[in-house]
């Protein structure tokens, strides 16, 4: 079967993990995803943690600031410098001796910014009061977690991702037009977009519902990159935070928990908006491209 599914109309990439990225006409695609994607992240200098927007008790102004490289990253190289912007438009760069004092000033917590994650790659993640939002039954708690390859050396799973890398799950992340669109029309007084899923790759689609679920386990062409679609992508806290001109909304999950709660590597169901992936050949990803399903 070879089914062409949609054209990609956006491309994203976040160099510092949990704050606000860059959109993107072209970018190098690698086994480690998007060049740049997640190079950097804030440490926590008192738990060693990775700082993240999944605890927004902890760090509410993750979503507030920007990042942008200096320069194209490549894959395989050396992450460039990249340039924070804070809320209130002043800025440093990762290359300024100052930027760990700025920014922990900035946050009200000692933070250093890194582009290795630590071995024992953690992250405290906040489940809202929400029915159906997780499979264990958390609600309204914190939870220690770990991602990245730390996350599949507990499970006893070959790592998708390098030990050093900063990635939740996987290295890429695809979203499509057609749910984004059933999202508002099951949600019609929430400002359903794109920017609250934090996703790489969204493809204009024209089927009706949340159409990458029939992806799983199918190879996906975009321009010369093959991909290998492998997982729905559990959606969390981070889909509600405000960020921008996007406000604050519990709906927004909690209509995909209603809606669109499917299993996930056989750890229960979870509410899901798009599709986490593996690249089987690496090349260049273009905004026009046309998307191929294999």
């Amino acid at each position: 079967m070879v089914d062409q599914v949609g054209t990609v109309v956006a491309l994203w990439r976040f160099p510092v993990k949990s704050m606000l990225g860059e959109e993107l006409d072209v970018t190098e695609v690698s086994s480690s995803g998007l060049a740049g994607d997640r190079a950097y992240a804030l440490i926590d200098a008192t738990t060693g943690k990775v700082v993240s927007a999944k605890n927004p008790r902890l760090w509410p102004n993750m979503l507030g600031c920007r990042a942008r490289f200096l320069e194209p990253p490549h894959a395989g190289e050396k992450p460039p410098p990249v340039r924070i912007t804070l809320p209130d438009g002043t800025s440093v760069t990762s290359d300024e001796p100052d930027a760990d004092t700025v920014l922990s000033d900035f946050l009200g917590r000692k933070v250093r910014l890194a582009r290795a994650a630590p071995a024992d790659l953690t992250i405290d993640q906040y489940h809202p009061d929400l029915d159906g939002l997780d499979p264990v039954g958390h609600r309204d708690t914190m939870v220690e977690a770990r991602i990245g390859s730390a996350f599949f050396a507990e499970v006893g799973r070959p790592s998708p991702v390098p030990e050093s890398s900063f990635f939740d799950l996987f290295p890429l992340s695809v979203l499509t037009t057609s749910t984004l669109q059933r999202l508002r029309e099951l949600a019609p007084h929430s400002r359903v977009n794109e920017r609250r899923f934090r996703m790489n790759v969204i493809v204009a689609t024209t089927g009706w519902g949340f159409v990458e679920n029939s992806w799983l386990d199918h190879r996906l062409v975009i321009g010369d990159v093959d991909i290998d679609v492998v997982l729905p992508d559990p959606r969390c806290v981070m889909t509600t935070l405000a960020q921008e001109d996007l406000p604050h909304d519990t709906n927004v999950l909690r209509t995909l928990a209603r809606h669109n709660r499917i299993g996930v590597g056989g750890d229960g169901l979870f509410p899901c908006a798009g599709v986490y992936a593996v690249v089987a050949s690496p090349g260049i990803i273009r905004r026009g491209d046309q998307a191929v399903l294999n």
